[in-house]
């Protein structure tokens, strides 16, 4: 069963897909609920929104995440958080904030799971789960479980409120990316009422940085190279940074937003070493108005977001250094060519109204 649709806040009458889901966690003894690899707040916050829930419907849930980044250790029920599971097949998995089965952290549990449900809001989902619920036009996956839960008869009070908006949070960026809306403003001021602490949550998840993430900062910044009259911006950091500033999990979060925030840039381009023995490299991109780096992402496996997405890929730093993006503007088409050569060759063009 699988819905792509929203499903607005105090939606009257009955929806088959959250009936469906409602019955299968009502009558799950063993539930497990999991996000993607390198969690971010929406992840995070969905995750620990479902459990919250879980237990309001008179159930309980593991929830597993092997990486928890330290910023947001003050959710409520980060204590009951787990690297690990030693039950072997669950009734029920639910994974949040994911795409795909192949970045979901503790996917021997989904697969081997009786029953799977899917909650995303990344329109490069791949619908599988049994139950898919994906509603692509939500900022953040935590929108999309404000809905689910007044539907369910949930009171979403400071506790869980607080899960929720830290993951709108994070994956507006402060409210500032297109994809907010206006059930995103009026959700946020019903939980100013119910005692949510909007301004701690902001300043926490948004403002505060680790020494660690700071001195990977400078890092990043002095070797940030501004390419195709301005219009992209590449930068990386190496595991030999990560040690040498005692990195924890988490502290590379934000860096790849140095580059897309300077005046003229286009794409942001942010490496990061993964496997040194296996010249594998995270790489996170992000966009500022017309180029779709979802697309980008998928020709290398990834995907995500029109104006942030990632994959991961092979090769050295020098490597992607010496055949970075070529920007190319087409004045005729008014388009932009993005040619990327990185142990293979790919080339797409975006057009600045749509994808041709």
């Amino acid at each position: 069963m699988t819905q792509k649709e929203p499903v607005p806040m105090g939606q009257k009458g009955r929806n088959m897909t959250l009936d469906t889901i409602l019955e299968e966690i009502k009558k799950a003894e063993k539930i497990v609920i999991l996000a993607h690899e390198t969690p971010d707040g929406d992840a995070i916050g969905s995750c620990l929104a479902m459990n919250l829930a879980v237990k309001a419907l008179g159930k309980s849930a593991d929830v597993v995440i092997k990486e928890f980044p330290r910023v947001f250790d003050f959710l409520p029920g980060r204590d009951e958080v787990k690297t690990e599971s030693n039950v072997e097949q669950y009734d029920l998995a639910i994974a949040l904030d994911c795409a795909d089965l192949k970045r979901l952290v503790g996917k021997e549990y989904f697969e081997e799971a009786k029953q799977t449900i899917v909650i995303d809001h990344h329109g490069s989902n791949k619908m599988f789960g049994d139950i898919n619920f994906v509603n692509p036009v939500a900022p953040a996956c935590c929108q999309i479980l404000i809905g689910m839960f007044e539907y369910f008869g949930i009171d979403i009070n400071k506790e869980l409120g607080t899960c929720i908006l830290t993951g709108i949070i994070t994956d507006t960026g402060g409210f500032k990316y297109p994809g907010v809306t206006a059930e995103t403003f009026e959700f946020t001021a019903e939980l100013l009422g119910k005692g949510v602490n909007v301004s701690d949550i902001y300043k926490r998840v948004l403002q505060t940085k680790t020494k660690a993430n700071f001195e990977l900062m400078k890092r990043t910044l002095n070797r940030m190279e501004i390419l195709e009259d301005g219009k992209v911006t590449f930068t990386y950091v190496t595991n030999q940074d990560l040690k040498e500033v005692n990195a924890g999990i988490g502290d590379h979060e934000g860096l790849v937003e140095l580059g897309r925030d300077i005046e003229g840039v286009e794409v942001s381009i942010f490496i990061r070493e993964k496997d040194e023995a296996e010249n594998t490299y995270k790489v996170s991109m992000r966009s500022n108005n017309y180029v779709n780096v979802s697309d980008v992402c998928l020709m290398f496996g990834g995907g995500g977001h029109q104006r942030a997405a990632g994959a991961t890929a092979q090769g050295t730093i020098e490597e992607v250094r010496d055949n970075e993006f070529v920007i190319t503007n087409t004045e005729v088409t008014g388009s932009i060519n993005i040619i990327k050569k990185f142990n293979w060759c790919i080339s797409i063009i975006l057009s600045n109204r749509e994808i041709k």
